[in-house]
């Protein structure tokens, strides 16, 4: 996948002015503000001209009369829409996004595009940072053409959610150039442990003028496989899940990608890995 850089966040993230503009729109004081907007009658305006630009396909929507711009940007789909792909051996894409995955080295280090990362700064949390040495980092990359409702890509006991605060970030290609922006954005995660895969971490991480991570639960209890955990409202957004050493094997097309540095095009319930059975 590759997507086209707009000139106003080129303009944001590469000039000294637009550097300066950019601390004021990422607070999450504006994302609040801009939520509010959207989920106006008003910004109904804006819906026909955007599904016209972005082609979607509005024979997928369980229903195709809104109320607002939000209420369109966090539609249902029909329950056809998107297939799960069979078998509990089976981790399956809990989004439609653009994915890419990282190893996570013995030292806990990783690289998103030019910047360098640790689970530790991610999670803040260095004892459950230590769980994934030595596994895997899926990078699920929503942008706003995408359908923002995310699931359960396992079955299993979920954890209580945590919440980090933090500012707002757009998630596109130049942002992840010019700043931490994982380390930076308003994220919640949760923690499920699985009979097949181990311990898998579930991170949504909130964008530039997404205001709100609306998920369903925050306590703890049992989770299905293909079952809806939440929804981003307006914006591009990210999910990211972490996995153990030698948990789970990606598909071969999606490693051979992520090494070029390539993002792969994902559905929701699509397979992206399997039990590694070896590890068993």
């Amino acid at each position: 996948m590759k997507e086209k850089t707009s000139r106003l966040l080129t303009f944001l993230y590469t000039t000294s002015v637009g550097n300066r503009l950019l601390r004021i729109l990422v607070s999450p004081a504006v994302s609040k503000a801009a939520g509010c907007v959207m989920n106006s009658r008003l910004s109904l305006i804006a819906v026909s001209g955007f599904i016209k630009s972005q082609n979607i396909d509005v024979s997928e929507f369980e229903k195709t009369s809104f109320s607002s711009y939000n209420d369109f940007f966090t539609r249902k789909l029909k329950p056809d829409a998107r297939l799960l792909a069979q078998g509990d051996d089976i981790l399956i894409s809990p989004c439609d996004a653009k994915l890419t995955i990282f190893p996570i080295t013995n030292d806990s280090r990783f690289l998103i595009k030019q910047g360098q990362y640790t689970v530790k700064s991610l999670l803040r949390d260095e004892k459950l940072a230590k769980q994934f040495e030595g596994g895997i980092l899926w990078q699920l990359r929503l942008s706003v053409d995408d359908y923002h409702r995310y699931i359960y890509p396992v079955s299993g006991r979920r954890s209580h959610e945590r919440t980090i605060n933090g500012v707002f970030h757009t998630v596109q290609p130049i942002a992840l150039e010019h700043c931490p922006v994982y380390k930076e954005n308003t994220r919640k995660y949760c923690i499920i442990k699985t009979k097949e895969f181990g311990t898998i971490l579930m991170m949504e991480v909130g964008a530039m003028m997404v205001g709100r991570i609306t998920n369903h639960e925050a306590e703890p209890g049992y989770v299905t496989r293909g079952e809806e955990k939440g929804y981003f409202e307006f914006g591009g957004s990210t999910i990211i899940l972490l996995t153990q050493k030698g948990a789970v094997l990606p598909r071969k097309n999606i490693l051979y990608r992520s090494a070029r540095g390539e993002e792969t095009r994902i559905r929701q319930g699509e397979k992206i890995g399997k039990v590694n059975n070896n590890q068993r």
